[in-house]
């Protein structure tokens, strides 16, 4: 088991993290999203397009009336990788309690 090299910057982990607490096919809107992460809208397109290329998310684009929205959400693929980031973190973290309890 090791670190998803992806998912490992922080911005992209808190991406995947927001992601992974909805409901399969249930996605987010750019805006709620940038303001839940915290990120400006080039640092959240760029991380974005990353997830997308690993194929961790979907983007979709489409326009309401005249107005472009963009919906993102994660991918069974991105989704099977958090949780393998995330047990990667876990392990990691129980191995360095055993040593904290020896100092």
């Amino acid at each position: 088991m090791s670190a998803d090299d992806i998912i490992h910057q922080s911005t992209r982990l808190r991406i995947m993290a927001v992601l992974n607490t909805l409901e399969r096919r249930e996605a987010l809107e750019f805006p709620r999203l940038k303001t839940m992460i915290e990120a400006t809208n080039g640092n959240l397109g760029a991380h974005l397009d990353t997830l997308a290329r690993a194929g961790y998310v979907d983007i979709e684009k489409l326009f309401v009336g005249r107005r472009p929205r963009t919906r993102i959400s994660a991918t069974t693929a991105g989704r099977r990788a958090f949780r393998g980031h995330i047990a990667f973190l876990r392990k990691l973290i129980d191995g360095a309690e055993p040593a904290r309890r020896r100092k």
